[in-house]
């Protein structure tokens, strides 16, 4: 037996779960197919998704420059997070150009280190916003919302909600190419819906239903996070940026007014009193978190005003994106065949978008500090 060299991995010790006894696992069985983290060289650190730390690293094997994303499990005593195993399921499952690809899952010496290697993409839309010195032309921000609608059909038609859209989740490449990544808590749905938690989707792009507490979640939720992002990118600075859920519904009112029964019919629970006679209770099974706002009386819809320079075709869109009732919301299919895309100034071809200096490429030194930082935290 050759003795064990200085780059040997340290060994892993798994314990019985009948008699508590520890055993080594031989180091040909370690990885199984999976390959070692060693093999790739991480360059630096350029970003932290939902649930895990993201490096710029590269293949020593092929020299591809790929994404590195290590699996956060510092509260794990049984194995992988359950949304860590969701991401990867889901992520194998999805093969589209708009698509973050996940290529394969290495491991690290030790069970607890576990990492996704993902396509790299130069450029992320919150560093972009943050640092360019020219906005995104409107022809440039149809490129990049038409990519974000193709790649939302084809996730919406396989019956998945990405569920935390927003533009630090938006990848794009130096050839103009966007893609949507961090599917940490990305879900199936189907029929019957299973009733899910309401606090999902970033604060600035959290549809009204999740703010008034619905556990029935479709893909509107991500079309309405698509409505902010295109109102962002077209007014270069974000749309209801607020601060708790309190003022995010204020703001949202202040912007499209005061939804009513007929903006937004909803079933009301009736109850019934003593007499035996029905009456209504104003908190709806629907949306269980409606009691705790008490909503501004504003009948306007404002974004009109605050997009002045837009066409009729534009505001159309945008008022179909961030319509109150889900059920009225835009699909990623109807959003794709607005004429907005089809008038003047047409979408630019992702190859002639512009490239810019690789930010992700640099270590921060505070990145609490950057307004993107801060965007991907709230």
């Amino acid at each position: 037996m050759e003795a064990a060299g200085e780059d040997e991995p340290d060994p892993i010790k798994l314990k019985s779960v009948k008699d508590n006894k520890t055993f080594t696992v031989p180091q040909n069985d370690r990885f199984g197919s999976c390959r070692s983290v060693r093999e790739f060289e991480k360059l630096n650190r350029i970003g932290e998704g939902t649930y895990g730390i993201v490096y710029r690293a590269r293949d020593t094997e092929s020299g591809e420059i790929v994404a590195l994303k290590k699996v956060r499990m510092d509260k794990e005593k049984d194995g992988i997070p359950i949304s860590s195993l969701r991401e990867i399921t889901l992520l194998l499952r999805l093969r589209h150009p708009n698509i973050v690809e996940l290529k394969q899952v290495v491991v690290g010496s030790h069970l607890e280190s576990l990492f996704l290697v993902m396509s790299y993409c130069e450029q992320d839309l919150a560093s972009l916003l943050e640092n360019m010195d020219t906005p995104f032309s409107e022809a440039q921000v149809k490129c990049i919302v038409i990519q974000l609608l193709r790649g939302l059909e084809y996730l919406h038609h396989n019956f998945m909600i990405h569920r935390d859209l927003k533009v630090s989740n938006l990848l794009m490449t130096d050839k103009g190419c966007v893609k949507i990544a961090d599917f940490g808590l990305a879900r199936m749905y189907g029929i019957p819906q299973q009733p899910m938690t309401p606090r999902v989707v970033t604060l600035w792009y959290r549809a009204p239903e999740l703010l008034f507490g619905t556990k029935s979640q479709t893909t509107a939720l991500d079309m309405w996070a698509v409505g902010c992002i295109l109102a962002e990118l077209l007014a270069h600075k974000p749309l209801v940026p607020a601060t708790s859920e309190l003022q995010q519904v204020d703001l949202i009112v202040q912007l499209l007014g005061t939804p009513n029964q007929n903006i937004w019919p909803v079933r009301l629970r009736l109850l019934t009193p003593p007499s035996g006679t029905l009456w209504t209770d104003p908190i709806t099974s629907e949306l269980p978190l409606i009691g705790q706002y008490t909503l501004r009386k504003q009948p306007y819809n404002n974004l009109k005003n605050k997009f002045n320079w837009l066409s009729e075709a534009g505001h159309r869109l945008l008022n179909l994106l961030l319509m109150y009732d889900p059920q009225r919301r835009a699909t990623a299919k109807d959003s794709l065949e607005s004429s907005y895309f089809k008038e003047k100034p047409l979408p630019c071809e992702p190859e002639l978008m512009p490239t810019f200096p690789h930010h992700r490429n640099k270590r921060a030194s505070n990145p609490a500090e950057s307004r993107a930082a801060k965007r991907s935290r709230v």
